[in-house]
């Protein structure tokens, strides 16, 4: 008998009328939310504009979402094109199935698109994300909660996750390791390493993102192996366990060389930034008032006209009553 354990919801929706809520979306959504204002938040610090994550957030998300789908179903395909699959399940990312992985990789590319939009480096962008990655990746996780999905080998010990029959899915109730829980703690532990990290070694170009990825690879390596739902495997281990392992060596590899070849930090991340928050202003809103001015003097200049009263008038004035007398005394003479 279960004398403790983790109960998992008896619903992942709930209808307000016609309208669905899902908890799996709601946990993406506050994943997202929350990695953009930390991110925001070190990007300012870094010496950037506040709204340029969010800005910048604008391609890489969607973009994240795609890669994350196309990941799952490219590395499950069996529901969706295998025998008796159904294709437009694939387009269901309400129930569940986002790997990270294609989800990092294909968000760096609209990370990408819009860093460049922006005259940005590419890698300073990702160093400030990198803790608000891992805090968004921590919070999404309970969606599989909401799901009953992605679980452990079956277990007893007092924090163990209760999840409940269902054999029109084939899923086995009972009580196994909670994963998602796992990988939550994890995340968050990752997210602290990082800040500490960047603080104490001030990381750039990109190193704070390779040590996330690093981090986050070492223990997803370990919960991955503690699955038990279907998975395609090579020499034994699953398909994610390798991804893991590769995306550690490649995130190691790229601290070691980047810190040789470009030590130290960035010191400019955003053109433009620091003027503007010297003066209040964007620099180059400080420039085209200035243009502005001095066309407005020179039009005024030029409908004056000459100055009749001004030094130049007298001079000339003095020197036409000097002829007129030189003049008078010729013709006497």
């Amino acid at each position: 008998m279960d004398l403790a354990f983790i109960p998992s919801p008896s619903v992942g929706v709930v209808h307000l009328g016609p309208i669905p809520l899902r908890g799996y979306a709601f946990c993406i959504i506050i994943g997202v939310f929350l990695g953009v204002w930390l991110g925001n938040k070190r990007w300012v610090q870094r010496g950037g504009r506040s709204g340029t994550v969010a800005d910048i957030a604008v391609w890489a998300v969607p973009f994240g979402l795609v890669g994350g789908r196309l990941y799952h179903v490219i590395t499950t395909y069996e529901p969706y094109f295998g025998k008796d699959g159904h294709p437009l399940d694939a387009f269901k990312v309400w129930e569940g199935g986002l790997g990270i992985w294609g989800a990092v990789a294909l968000g760096a590319v609209g990370a990408w698109i819009g860093c460049r939009r922006r005259g940005i480096p590419l890698p300073a962008y990702c160093d400030a994300l990198a803790p608000g990655l891992a805090i968004g990746q921590a919070v999404g996780r309970w969606g599989n909660w909401f799901n009953q999905e992605l679980y452990g080998r079956p277990t007893d010990v007092p924090w163990a996750l209760k999840i409940s029959d269902d054999p029109a899915i084939g899923r086995i109730g009972g009580t196994y390791h909670p994963t998602f829980l796992y990988e939550c703690l994890w995340c968050l532990g990752v997210a602290a390493l990082v800040i500490w990290a960047d603080k104490r070694f001030r990381l750039g170009h990109g190193r704070a993102f390779a040590l996330y990825v690093a981090a986050y690879c070492t223990g997803r390596a370990w919960i991955e192996y503690m699955r038990v739902d279907e998975a395609h495997h090579i020499l034994g281990l699953r398909l994610n366990v390798w991804t893991a392992l590769i995306g550690l060596v490649l995130a190691v590899v790229y601290l070691v060389v980047s810190a040789r070849r470009v030590p130290g930090r960035e010191e400019i991340v955003e053109p433009g930034a620091q003027e503007a928050l010297a003066g209040g202003e964007p620099a180059d809103a400080k420039a085209a008032d200035g243009s502005a001015k001095a066309e407005s003097g020179a039009a005024a200049e030029k409908d004056a006209g000459p100055a009749e009263d001004g030094p130049d008038a007298g001079e000339a004035e003095k020197s036409a009553e000097g002829e007129a007398k030189a003049a008078g005394s010729g013709k006497k003479s």
